[in-house]
């Protein structure tokens, strides 16, 4: 049985050397370790660690923030993990695992992530009822675009070019083109025109 340790500091001028000694220290055998923010999706040292740890390994990290961004990724993180009967510890918080605590330590952890879930619909919805009230001109969503002389031109030039074509030309996106065409579907001209990328 192996124990890994995984180490996340969020900026390149914080230092690891305390998470990986009391790493060290609680028992962590091989250390993967990585400077990224909590908001940034890849973390190639983590999904190094997924790959490495087998059934009956443990992976014990300092606190649940260095382990995922937020509760709903740690609960997911955790799911996948257990599945694979992969023991978590969370040297501040406990021992993941299929016992009553462990599962009670996943159960505080759903209330948590609803919790959070919950205040920020109620907080967009202050949000919303605000802007209402002081804002003459809110509208609810994005405003809509409407279509201008370049989209015109894109469109009409997407007629005989491809997607990829007519974005060079314009020194556009794709995304940006298909947009165009949009913009005139949605006001009834039915031309052909190529969709080819």
């Amino acid at each position: 049985m192996t124990v890994y340790g995984y180490a996340r500091v969020s900026t390149a001028g914080q230092s690891l050397n305390e998470q990986k000694e009391t790493l060290r220290n609680s028992g962590a055998e091989i250390i993967l370790n990585e400077k990224y923010s909590g908001t940034t999706t890849a973390r190639p040292q983590f999904e190094r660690l997924v790959n490495l740890i087998e059934p009956n390994n443990t992976l014990i990290v300092t606190k649940l923030d260095r382990f995922a961004r937020n509760t709903r990724e740690a609960l997911n993180l955790i799911d996948d993990l257990m599945k694979e009967k992969i023991m978590i510890k969370v040297l501040n918080l406990g021992t993941i695992d299929n016992t009553p605590m462990g599962r009670m330590i996943v159960r505080t952890l759903l209330s948590v992530a609803e919790m959070e879930r919950d205040v920020i619909i109620e907080r967009t919805q202050a949000g919303k009822v605000f802007a209402k009230q002081h804002n003459p001109n809110y509208k609810e969503g994005r405003p809509k675009r409407k279509k201008d002389s370049r989209n015109t031109a894109i469109f009409e030039y997407s007629h005989f070019h491809t997607v990829k074509e007519t974005s060079e030309a314009f020194n556009v996106s794709p995304r940006t083109v298909q947009y165009a065409l949009m913009l005139d579907l949605r006001t009834d001209f039915l031309l052909p025109c190529k969709l080819i990328a």
